[in-house]
């Protein structure tokens, strides 16, 4: 399966979940397609580390990342080939002897059922293709003095937006502004804040 060849171990991985019951698997693979059809903004690792100890299931924190990251990789690249639930079992075979019967059943059942949501959702994601902002810091600062005046003293505000775009790669931006700028630039932001509150 496209993008499977960057786990070193997919065997090991596979045989890290496919140990859980049906109904664990299910649950985990559900808030996974869950995230991959937007309805929410990420994968809860915590609580889903949570709900497998509470089963009985014990795995560090660690292993429940690799889980979810493998599972991310596999629905989001299954997703980006429109591949059909027949489609995507075939190349989960491929890529391991480990997995089992149960566990292929509730993906092919998962998929089947959900895999035309995720693969508009990432086609509506790649038409958008709008940036996500990730971090904003700022910083206070005075200008001393310039090439061209000596006793500057004026303050300004240093900004530096970090941003995600679909792909997932960050990228930043850093740019200053003078005190009224900064005023002006946080009062768009809250007017912003206002209208996506209201969607």
């Amino acid at each position: 399966m496209p993008g499977l060849a960057t786990y070193s171990d997919v065997d090991h991985i596979v045989g890290s979940f496919v140990k859980l019951s049906s109904e664990l698997f299910a649950e985990t693979c559900q808030h996974i397609l869950t995230h991959l059809q937007g309805q929410t903004k990420g994968v809860d690792t915590v609580a889903i580390s949570t709900r497998f100890q509470r089963a009985g299931v014990q795995h560090d924190q660690e292993a429940v990342r690799e889980i979810i990251r493998f599972l991310l990789l596999t629905f989001r690249s299954a997703g980006k080939n429109n591949l059909s639930g027949d489609d995507l079992v075939s190349r989960l075979e491929e890529g391991s002897t480990n997995w089992t019967k149960a566990a292929l059943e509730v993906v092919h059942g998962l998929w089947s059922n959900q895999g035309s949501l995720v693969h508009a959702h990432q086609e509506a994601q790649a038409m958008l293709s709008v940036s996500q902002l990730v971090d904003m810091q700022w910083k206070l600062g005075t200008a001393v003095s310039s090439d061209t005046c000596r006793s500057l003293n004026s303050p300004y505000v240093t900004l530096l937006l970090k941003f995600a775009d679909t792909s997932g790669e960050i990228s930043q931006r850093s740019f200053e502004l003078t005190i009224p700028q900064f005023q002006n630039f946080y009062q768009q932001f809250k007017e912003m804040a206002v209208v996506l509150e209201t969607i």
